[in-house]
């Protein structure tokens, strides 16, 4: 059985807000659920020891204790920022 619906009751211009209304009901349930994803960023260990104004060798010694993860791609090792934030602990609780 085939809707048919009949809009004789609006103007074009009544029309074209009814359905920028629907529209935006759509686009702001939408928005509630929707979660963009944010880009990696990688550190190296000379930036990540800037970051923490400490020698290299101590971030070296903090991936070798599994401090904080390394990440590697051929000779380079690079740190994702989150999980270097992450690895971070609150020192008063």
């Amino acid at each position: 059985m085939e809707k048919k619906i009949f809009m004789v009751q609006y103007s074009a211009e009544q029309l074209q807000e009814v359905i920028s209304a629907g529209v935006k009901r759509q686009l702001d349930e939408f928005s509630k659920h929707f979660q963009p994803k944010q880009p990696n960023e990688y550190l190296t260990k000379r930036q990540v020891a800037d970051l923490f104004n400490v020698d290299i060798s101590t971030v070296h010694s903090w991936a070798k204790s599994n401090k904080i993860k390394p990440l590697g791609m051929g000779s380079r090792v690079y740190f994702l920022r989150s999980q270097i934030e992450e690895s971070l602990i609150p020192l008063n609780q």
